[in-house]
């Protein structure tokens, strides 16, 4: 890379050199994952430097494991990030465009385009493509509308097992809790080597009993969760050496047995802990015939108790009077331990209804790539029922093209340029789809525009078996309209946060003066010299 040394030793790339190498950064990054896109879409492989790998065509999936040391690329996966906890699908398409974007907009600025101008065209024609999507979107009827099956089918890569199971729990749950703010359905899923592929309406604790000896199954099951030890208060080791201090230890260790049968006459028949607790514990609840879970996760507790309907409590909470410990518990049907999959199951809680998709593998090897394909489908059913449906298969990104082509006209000045960059990014997602098929893609693209200026339809596009140009809604092609206008937004903030960086500078070294002995080799004498 050409740089000039300027007054203090600082590095400056020369004109447009920040941006091309940017750019570059970008494209890499965009061929990483654009063979994986579209139903002919290849897997990439994954290997780390212990050998361990990973085989898997998810966007973010790719992008996240990647080993990436370049600034603009980073940019990229923490984008491409927050897009997937947006929305949750839709990594690959927004990755592909703001690729797209960029070669685009380097290429205008080789020509002699100011990329102010070119920044101020990508800003215009997103904002209508975006609107333009949104015009073209059709509303989805509530979970029980057919198409639903058809989203799920598409975004879990042709897996009608999972497609099924989706749609399933979808309509298990129902319309309103998958419209409500901070739910999400993928969030549900899970996957297990040698599971039965089922939904069911209640959650699972990924621990396995406490003891053998406790019951495997409970019914009518009253729930106690503590997000603490189960165990006697603590007491400084030192005091332990002295007589008021030993008596003050079995004081609170007779307290504590004290609790827990307190705990165990309330009817408490399932106890549930984010930590430990102790051998003597364990064995008064085994006698109890009380099935304890222990070390369970904190997002596990909490689906449990809001399944329940239980409020969590700390260890001190157990001092509490019987009638405000009875007001903590949660209560289910039934209780039970999975010996199979080595998990436990709460089914039937009293509080707010909760479904678990779970998702069977054959073997160990594929359980992680099945729970990714399961929650990509869950994710776009979800945004589906939100936000309505567009024609899919790139189909939809042409017709938004060709519209924007026709606003091209009423562009002022050099910013022209930039709505260009737009139109090809919006047909990339077609290109490489057809490319992954084996078609030639200059071909099929020119031949969908042709068919929908003639025939004045969104939805035509090219069909992955024949080549042909095929109505994409007919063959039961259809994506959420969110993950399209989230995917643009995306695409735009990467390559306008790109576009603008005129100077890359080295920054100068700021450890702190004696820090660099710290980071010495022991042994070495230099680094017991204070300098």
């Amino acid at each position: 890379m050409a740089t000039k040394q300027v007054t203090g030793g600082s590095e400056i790339d020369e004109r447009l050199a920040a941006l091309l190498t940017n750019a570059n950064a970008v494209r890499a990054i965009a061929s990483a994952v654009e063979g994986t896109i579209g139903p002919k879409g290849l897997d990439t492989l994954l290997v780390d430097r212990f050998g361990e790998v990973v085989i898997t065509n998810d966007g973010i999936t790719i992008l996240t494991k990647m080993d990436v040391n370049h600034p603009a690329a980073k940019m990229v996966i923490n984008t491409a990030r927050a897009q997937e906890e947006e929305i949750g699908d839709g990594t690959t398409t927004a990755t592909i465009m703001a690729g797209a974007l960029l070669s685009e907009g380097v290429n205008q600025a080789l020509k002699g385009v100011p990329v102010t101008r070119i920044i101020e065209g990508v800003r215009f024609g997103l904002n209508h493509a975006i609107r333009l999507m949104m015009e073209h979107s059709r509303p989805v009827k509530g979970v029980d509308e057919p198409i639903l099956r058809n989203v799920a089918l598409i975004a879990g890569r042709e897996h009608e097992d999972i497609a099924d199971l989706v749609v399933g729990a979808a309509r298990l749950i129902g319309e309103e809790k998958l419209l409500k703010d901070g739910f999400k359905l993928s969030d549900t899923i899970m996957a297990r080597e040698g599971a039965e592929n089922t939904v069911f309406m209640g959650v699972v604790v990924d621990r396995k009993r406490s003891n053998e000896q406790m019951p495997k199954e409970v019914s009518n099951a009253k729930i106690l969760i503590v997000e603490d030890a189960l165990e006697p208060e603590e007491i400084d080791e030192g005091a332990l050496g002295t007589e008021a201090g030993f008596q003050r230890y079995m004081e609170l260790k007779e307290e504590f047995r004290e609790n827990l049968e307190k705990v165990v006459s309330l009817g408490v028949n399932v106890i549930l802990l984010d930590r430990g607790t102790t051998d003597e514990a364990e064995e008064l609840l085994v006698d109890a015939g009380v099935l304890l879970v222990q070390r369970v996760s904190s997002r596990e507790l909490r689906k449990a108790a809001e399944h329940t309907g239980a409020r969590p409590i700390k260890r001190t909470g157990l001092k509490k009077p019987p009638a405000e410990i009875e007001r903590c518990l949660g209560h289910a049907e039934r209780v039970y331990e999975d010996e199979k999959l080595e998990h436990i199951r709460i089914i039937g809680g009293k509080g707010k209804p909760m479904a678990t998709i779970l998702v069977g593998a054959a073997t160990e090897e594929v359980v992680d790539e099945r729970e990714r394909i399961a929650k990509d489908a869950a994710a776009s059913v979800q945004a589906a029922v939100r936000g309505g449906v567009v024609p899919g298969g790139g189909a939809v990104e042409m017709a938004v093209a060709r519209e924007i082509e026709r606003l091209r006209d009423g562009v002022k000045g050099m910013a022209v340029y930039g709505v260009d960059c737009v139109i090809e990014a919006l047909k990339r997602p077609l290109f490489q789809i057809v490319a992954n098929a084996g078609f030639n893609p200059l071909e099929k693209v020119g031949d969908v525009m042709a068919a929908q200026m003639r025939e004045g339809s969104d939805s035509l596009g090219i069909d992955c078996d024949t080549g042909e140009v095929r109505d994409m809604l007919a063959l039961g092609v259809y994506d959420p309209t969110l993950v399209k206008t989230h995917a643009l937004k995306a695409a735009g903030e990467i390559a306008e946060a790109i576009l603008r960086i005129d100077t890359i500078i080295k920054k100068k070294d700021e450890t702190p003066p004696g820090q660099a002995a710290d980071i010495r080799e022991p042994g070495d004498v230099t680094a017991e010299i204070d300098l």
